[in-house]
């Protein structure tokens, strides 16, 4: 029996970003706990222009194959985990914008949240996004992982050497992720 597809979405896409660290250890974190087959997906790769379809996502007409690769791409994963910055208070319009080239291929799939800033730890970042799953049918964990003063834990290699805080919520996100892809494979397969 195969494992569920996990994609860890790294949603800044800045030059010079700090954050595809935390990323990356989450990403390590996800594959050796067992759970689910990890994909990383890194926004700054994957390139999307800014929303430029004719048509509204729900009805799936896709003209730009941007916009049919980026399809394929959310469609064929499980379960989430968007790895996010705050910026202003919020999330990137980076992941808002990829969020929003797409429906259906996000309804019903479980989400979990990696936020990381400085003394917020990106908690107003995850709070703001909160509304936009909910619209996209998306269910995120009640678990998470907030990591405040993220730069203090990247090491001289560039890595992100998370504090155990951090390494108890990822475990206790995973979990919960699934008992909640196993139980929305239900609504996905009806």
């Amino acid at each position: 029996m195969s494992l569920p597809v996990l994609q860890i979405i790294a949603a800044s896409t800045r030059d010079g970003r700090k954050g595809i660290a935390v990323a990356r250890w989450i990403e390590r974190f996800a594959q050796a706990h067992g759970g689910f087959e990890v994909e990383f997906v890194d926004l700054a790769q994957v390139n999307l222009p800014m929303f430029d379809e004719p048509n509204h996502p729900r009805l799936g007409q896709y003209k730009h194959q941007h916009t049919k690769d980026w399809s394929a791409t959310v469609a064929r994963a499980d379960a989430f985990l968007f790895v996010t910055p705050e910026y202003n208070y919020s999330f990137p319009a980076s992941l808002k914008n990829a969020l929003d080239h797409l429906n259906a291929e996000w309804n019903n799939k479980a989400v979990g949240l990696v936020s990381y800033g400085g003394v917020s730890a990106g908690l107003r970042a995850a709070t703001a996004l909160r509304p936009v799953l909910a619209a996209l049918r998306l269910f995120p964990a009640a678990e998470a992982v907030s990591i405040p003063m993220f730069m203090q834990s990247i090491n001289e290699d560039g890595e992100f050497v998370a504090p155990a805080p951090a390494e108890a919520g990822a475990k206790a996100m995973l979990d919960e992720l699934v008992r909640l892809t196993g139980a929305l494979s239900v609504l996905r397969n009806a």
